[in-house]
């Protein structure tokens, strides 16, 4: 019985220290002027399949078709890099260096893949 009431505190505290951190204001967002192609991203899934045909004009099919959509991702991946990298500031302003840059350009091409 103790056990369980021990495990009931502990999860009573936990999820007040989450509620208590999520009170928090995201940091503002500064747009860079090298966003446009990061706009474009998204569209990229839909656009990679559509473009997924042979040199007659026919839809590729099985692994053809996934070998061309992964390269047609891939391609969009690396046109929106420089748009993350130009995105990687902190909230005072300052570029981001070291892991917080690499966490955050990583996070930013995910978001812009999906």
């Amino acid at each position: 019985m103790k056990k369980f009431l021990s495990l009931v505190a502990l999860g009573a505290c936990l999820s007040f220290g989450a509620a208590q951190a999520q009170d928090k204001a995201p940091a503002p967002v500064v747009v860079a002027p090298a966003a446009a192609p990061a706009a474009a991203a998204p569209a990229a899934g839909a656009t990679c399949d559509a473009k997924a045909i042979d040199k007659n004009g026919k839809p590729l099919a099985g692994a053809a078709k996934a070998s061309s959509i992964k390269k047609c991702e891939k391609d969009a991946k690396t046109a929106a890099a420089p748009a993350c990298a130009a995105k990687a500031i902190d909230k005072n302003g300052k570029a981001l260096a070291g892991a917080a840059k690499a966490s955050f350009i990583k996070k930013c091409e995910k978001d812009a893949k999906a």
